[in-house]
């Protein structure tokens, strides 16, 4: 099979042909039809993503969408045929989704949903499990809920709004210039975060109370702000990138509480992969209701092409997530 290999920290991925792996216990081997770019991926191949911890030389790609070709013993959910998706590999031992064939663990797939195409489905895993972990695992957004998503418009924080949303909540969303459009157009309130502080927004639009959640997916100041914004008492912050140091002060004179994301950890460590897929099955079923799609970039990477996707990521120049196509 036909892989992309990256042998140094820093060094653009190379073409390698590679053995097709098998699947092992517990495992399915699945013939990668597309696999999604994240910010992650390109800190990964540059050596800036300590968290997320790879062994070189390594097949990069955090996100796939394909068909399963083969399932290995012991797995029950799947058979030959299956259209899937997942955040299946490129950290750790993991072999990543820029290769033709992936043999990965059954429990971190999920069928893919009907309504959607591959390259649809591979922009989807990191981002909506991250936001399902940190509106709903942590924050168990509610119907009627308050939630402000920082960031409204970037990869995690547009299906979060349309998760929070689909929760019934009323959601306001952080951005400016055309981001505020494209939040308006998600459903959600747009709040130009450079016009007026976080008091102004919080007294307009909930009458200085703060809201019940606050999901920041943009870490640094942002999270600052955050703990300034939220309800007294019942509010709750989630980061999915809280890996700076802060003062908790604003929080804790709210009474309020924070949680962290850390969406890696079942692959790094193999404990809870199966609420990966859990997560995948109930996002399928809200994408065929209509009731959740990903902004996907128009432009079509071929596999040979992974160094202009992941160029497209690093410089924003970017309408919607980075996919490539990994076949065709």
């Amino acid at each position: 099979m036909r892989a992309m290999v990256l042998q140094e920290f820093g060094s653009a991925l190379v073409p390698v042909e590679q053995e097709v792996p098998q699947a092992g216990a517990g495992e399915v081997l699945v013939r990668v039809e597309a696999s999604g770019v994240n910010p992650l991926d390109t800190k990964i191949r540059a050596g800036r993503a300590a968290h997320a911890r790879t062994e070189l030389p390594a097949v990069l790609g955090l996100d796939l969408a394909g068909v399963v070709e083969e399932v290995g013993a012991g797995v029950t959910g799947f058979a030959p045929g299956d259209e899937v998706y997942g955040l299946t590999g490129g950290v750790g031992d993991l072999q990543g989704s820029l290769a033709e064939f992936a043999a990965v663990d059954a429990r971190l797939l999920a069928r893919k949903p009907h309504s959607i195409g591959m390259r649809e489905a591979a922009a989807l895993p990191l981002v909506v499990i991250t936001a399902w972990e940190g509106l709903i695992d942590r924050a168990d957004v509610q119907p009627g809920d308050k939630v402000l998503v920082h960031g409204g418009a970037g990869g995690i924080g547009h299906v979060a709004v349309q998760l929070a949303r689909a929760r019934g909540a009323e959601v306001f969303a952080t951005g400016s210039g055309a981001s505020l459009d494209v939040i308006r157009g998600l459903g959600a309130t747009p709040i130009d975060y450079t016009v007026g502080d976080v008091e102004a927004y919080v007294a307009e639009h909930t009458g200085g109370e703060g809201f019940d959640v606050v999901f920041d997916t943009v870490g640094g100041a942002t999270l600052d702000a955050s703990f300034a914004a939220v309800r007294t008492y019942t509010g709750h912050v989630v980061s999915a990138l809280g890996w700076g140091s802060h003062s908790l002060a604003p929080l804790s004179f709210r009474g309020a509480t924070y949680s962290g994301v850390f969406t890696l950890l079942p692959m790094l460590t193999g404990k809870g992969r199966e609420h990966h897929g859990e997560i995948l099955a109930a996002v399928s079923e809200l994408v065929d209701r209509g009731l959740l799609r990903p902004r996907l970039d128009e432009k079509v990477y071929p596999l040979a092409e992974v160094a202009a996707a992941h160029a497209a990521v690093e410089s924003g120049a970017r309408q919607g997530k980075v996919v490539v196509s990994v076949r065709g």
